[in-house]
């Protein structure tokens, strides 16, 4: 059995599966903050993890904290490459595309192969993806998330107030402060989205991550959303030729 990880920014999210299950077919998953990241073992105790590999943004400190938690199988650490799972990377530095990114292009292709793609998975940071139907991953856009963006307005303005997303949207333009605030910080994540879509002439938009709850129904693009794709495209990664980093 393998166990796949996904550390954030602000999560760990985290998948248990059997070799040659479907994508996103399961044993058990789930998620921590940063914080209680001790009570992974606990989850993963009673399964016989054979092979682990995790994908990491968070940099050097929580990849410290993570490993002794890891059980003890063998690891690896996934990264971007020129190709993989007939991906082709047009990153002009491969290698420089944020492993959660590659991911979740890889989770998306595989859910819907054969269509122009835009991947949008919106946690701490809104990343937006382009992928071609013939398989070329072909760039993006990062932005602030949705929390960032409604934080920074916050700190940084003597009278706003600190707008959480999930009240109803208003009709039209927004009647008052905090309307207006939710109104603008959703539309401009949700035009980001639409102006990635129309430029790459895409078939369907993939959205992911913890803020798309809120973003999707704005959407006003032909959009599908996913659970954890990046842990989808770990699950396409390590059936291909990245496994033999866990194997060899």
């Amino acid at each position: 059995m393998m166990l796949l990880v996904d550390a954030g920014n602000t999560r760990v999210k985290w998948a248990l599966v059997q070799p040659g299950a479907a994508p996103g077919q399961w044993i058990a998953s789930g998620g921590v903050e940063h914080a209680d990241l001790d009570q992974l073992p606990e989850r993963w105790r009673d399964h016989a993890v054979s092979a682990v590999l995790v994908s990491n943004v968070a940099g050097a400190a929580l990849r410290a904290r993570l490993l002794p938690l890891l059980p003890g199988a063998r690891t690896a650490w996934f990264a971007a490459r020129a190709e993989m799972a007939g991906m082709r990377n047009g990153y002009r530095n491969p290698g420089q595309l944020g492993c959660d990114r590659f991911a979740a292009a890889l989770g998306a292709r595989t859910l819907e192969p054969g269509k122009a793609i835009i991947v949008a998975t919106c946690g701490t940071a809104t990343t937006i993806d382009a992928v071609s139907a013939q398989g070329d991953f072909l760039g993006g856009m990062i932005l602030p998330g949705l929390g960032l963006m409604a934080s920074s307005l916050a700190r940084n303005t003597a009278q706003l107030p600190q707008v959480l997303a999930g009240g109803p949207l208003p009709s039209g333009f927004a009647d008052n402060t905090d309307d207006a605030i939710l109104s603008g910080i959703l539309s401009a994540q949700a035009g980001a989205i639409e102006r990635a879509f129309a430029r790459h002439r895409a078939d369907l938009c993939l959205i992911s991550g913890g803020a798309a709850c809120y973003i999707a129904p704005v959407l006003e693009v032909a959009h599908r959303m996913v659970d954890n794709v990046v842990l989808i495209g770990l699950q396409t990664a390590a059936a291909s030729d990245f496994a033999s980093d866990l194997t060899g």
